[in-house]
C-alpha cells in the first residue's frame, strides 16, 4: 500500500547536493573510514535507534510502515534486514539512511538524531556519511560508467584534479575499470549493480546501505555482489545495511540478520562469524 523505496526520476544524491553549495568535499574512503569506525568506543553503537515509527496516510486509513522499533548497530557490521514484501523493511532502511523522516521516535548516527536535525544537515549526512545501492541500478542512460561514477563527486564539488583518480579507484575496486567508456545499455546486469556499488563508494561514505541489490540479478551475478559487498566489509572497515528477503543469502553474508514483520523487530540474532566465513570459502 505504500511505497518502500525513494521517488523521484532522479538518483537520491540529484535531490541532497544542490543544497549545499561551497560545501567541504566528504573524507577520503580507505583511511578515513577506518578511522571513524575506530573512533567509536566499543560501548557506543554507531546508530541506535529508539522507539522509531514511521506511518503513511492512505484517505482516512493510517499504515504503520515502521513500528516502534529500536535497534542497535555497531561500527563494521553488516546487518540484513530481512523480512517478506510490505514487512517495512525498505522504509526503515530509508530512515537510517536520511531519505526519510521518522512520524516518532529518534535516530542517532553518531550521536547526532536525524530525526531533529535540518534538511541541510540531513542532506549533508547522505552526502557524506552514506552510500546507497538500490535494486533498480540508477544509472544515468546518456552518460558513460565513468561519468556515472563521477558525478557525486562533481555535485559534492570535489576538486577537479582529485575526481579521476577516485573514479578510476572505485571501479577496480569492484572490476569494471576496463568498462569505464561504456553506457549502461552496454553493460550486463551484474556490470550495472556494480557501477552502481562503484558510484555508491566513491564518496567514500562510512556507512553503506544496500536495498535489494541483488533483487534484479541472477544467483551466479547476485553472489558476485555479496561477495563484493563482504569484501568491502572487511578490507575498508565499512558499516553495511542491506534490506533482503531471502534468509539464505541473510544466513551466508551478514553477521547480524534483524527480522521485520508488520513493521515491528520481531527478531535481531548475531550470526557465527566463523561459520559465515567457511561458508564464503566454500562458494570461492
Amino acid at each position: 500500500m505504500f511505497n518502500e523505496t525513494p521517488g523521484g526520476d532522479q538518483p537520491y544524491y540529484y535531490r541532497s547536493a544542490h543544497t549545499m553549495p561551497n560545501s567541504q568535499p566528504p573524507s577520503r574512503l580507505s583511511d578515513q573510514t577506518m578511522d571513524h569506525a575506530q573512533d567509536q568506543p566499543p560501548a557506543e553503537p554507531l546508530i541506535q535507534t529508539k522507539n522509531v515509527s514511521r506511518q503513511y496516510r492512505l484517505g482516512e486509513a493510517v499504515i504503520s510502515a515502521v513500528n516502534d522499533v529500536s535497534l542497535e548497530i555497531r561500527a563494521g557490521e553488516f546487518v540484513a534486514l530481512l523480512g517478506s514484501s510490505g514487512s517495512g523493511k525498505s522504509t526503515f532502511l530509508n530512515l537510517l539512511a536520511g531519505l526519510d523522516r521518522p512520524t516518532s521516535g529518534a535516530i542517532h548516527v553518531r550521536g547526532r538524531n536525524l530525526a531533529a536535525i535540518d534538511s541541510v544537515e540531513l542532506a549533508r549526512y547522505r552526502r557524506d556519511t552514506v552510500g546507497m545501492v538500490f535494486q533498480s541500478f540508477n544509472l544515468l542512460p546518456r552518460m558513460t560508467l565513468e561519468e556515472n561514477v563521477e558525478l557525486p563527486l562533481r555535485l559534492a564539488e570535489v576538486e577537479r584534479g582529485e575526481r579521476a583518480g577516485r573514479v578510476a579507484a572505485a571501479l577496480e575496486h569492484v572490476r569494471l575499470g576496463a568498462r569505464r567508456g561504456h553506457r549502461p545499455s552496454e553493460l550486463s546486469g551484474g556490470e550495472q549493480q556494480r557501477g552502481a556499488l562503484a558510484r555508491a563508494l566513491v564518496n567514500r561514505p562510512a556507512i553503506l546501505f544496500a536495498d535489494e541489490p541483488t533483487g534484479n540479478l541472477d544467483s551466479v551475478n547476485g553472489e558476485q555482489i555479496l561477495l563484493l559487498l563482504r569484501e568491502i566489509q572487511s578490507t575498508l572497515g565499512m558499516t553495511i545495511i542491506m534490506v533482503t528477503h531471502e534468509r539464505p543469502l541473510a544466513e551466508r553474508f551478514a553477521n547480524r540478520i534483524a527480522v521485520l514483520s508488520d513493521g515491528r523487530l520481531v527478531s535481531d540474532t548475531a550470526q557465527n562469524r566463523d561459520s559465515v566465513e567457511t561458508g564464503l570459502r566454500g562458494t570461492a
